[in-house]
C-alpha cells in the first residue's frame, strides 16, 4: 500500500492555477525529487502534502498507517530562522513536539531522540551553541536533525541545499541519500537536476503542461526531461 497518493491535484495560489491534474503515488523507501521551473507549484505541492495549504482540487491521501504527525519537514530556510536565538539542543528538541501529546514538557524519550539525531547529523558537539552563531552548513544539519525528530518514515524537504557552497551541498545530499538507504522515504524539491538523477528513484516534473512522473531513468530519456536537462546544463 502506498504511503502517499496524490490524485488529480490542481495547485495554485491567489486564485491562479499553476499546475493541474497532478497524480502520483509514493511507496515506502522511495526517493522522489520534484523539479520544474520557478512558479510551477513545487512548494505549493509540498504544502498540500503537509496539509498546510489545501489543493484547489483533488485529494492527498495517506496510507500504510502513515499520519500527518509521522511526516518530518525541512522547509526553505529564511533569514528570520537563521537568526533564531535558541540553542541547537532547543531547536532539535522542538522537532519532537508532535510526540508529547497534551503534556506541557518533553520527556526522557524525546530528549534521548533529540540527542540521537544530533549525534546522527554530527552536531551533538554544538548542542549548547546558539543556532544563530552557526555556519550555514551547520544550521542545515541542525534543521535536518530537527526534522528527523518528527519521523521515522517520511521526510519532506524543500530546497534543503539552498544557499550552501558546493562542498556543503554535496555533503547534504550524501546525508539525505544515507537516510533514504536506512529506510526513510524522501520527497524533495530541488533545482539540482544532476543530484536528482544521481540519487532519486523517481522524478516528478511540475509545470503547466506537460507533467512527468516516473523513474529517474525514464525521466532522463523522456522528451520533457531532455529539454529541461539541456536547459539546466546551458544555465550552469
Amino acid at each position: 500500500m502506498p504511503q502517499l497518493t496524490c490524485d488529480r491535484l490542481t495547485l495554485g495560489y491567489e486564485g491562479r492555477i499553476v499546475s493541474a491534474d497532478v497524480s502520483f503515488t509514493v511507496e515506502a523507501g522511495d526517493y522522489v525529487c520534484i523539479v520544474g521551473e520557478n512558479g510551477s507549484g513545487k512548494s505549493t505541492l509540498v504544502k498540500a502534502i503537509l496539509n498546510l495549504k489545501p489543493p484547489m482540487a483533488g485529494k492527498v491521501m495517506l496510507g500504510d498507517g502513515l499520519t500527518r504527525g509521522d511526516i518530518g519537514y525541512l522547509p526553505q530556510q529564511t533569514a528570520a530562522q537563521r537568526d533564531f536565538p535558541a540553542s541547537v539542543r532547543e531547536i532539535v528538541l522542538s522537532g519532537c513536539l508532535n510526540r508529547i501529546g497534551h503534556r506541557p514538557f518533553f520527556g526522557q524519550a524525546q530528549r534521548q531522540r533529540a540527542t540521537e539525531n544530533m549525534r546522527r547529523l554530527q552536531v551533538d558537539d554544538l548542542a549548547r551553541r546558539c543556532f544563530a552563531e552557526l555556519s550555514g552548513g551547520q544550521q542545515h544539519r541542525v534543521m535536518l536533525a530537527r526534522a528527523l525528530c518528527a519521523t521515522d518514515r517520511l521526510l519532506v524537504l524543500d530546497e534543503p541545499a539552498s544557499g550552501l557552497d558546493p562542498q556543503i551541498t554535496d555533503e547534504m545530499y550524501r546525508l539525505i541519500k544515507e537516510l533514504n538507504q536506512s529506510g526513510l522515504t524522501i520527497i524533495m524539491v530541488s533545482h539540482d537536476t544532476q543530484a536528482a538523477l544521481r540519487d532519486a528513484s523517481h522524478i516528478l516534473h511540475l509545470g503547466n503542461t506537460p507533467l512527468f512522473w516516473g523513474t529517474a531513468r525514464e525521466y532522463e530519456q523522456s522528451d520533457i526531461g531532455r529539454v529541461y536537462l539541456n536547459r539546466k546544463a546551458v544555465e550552469a
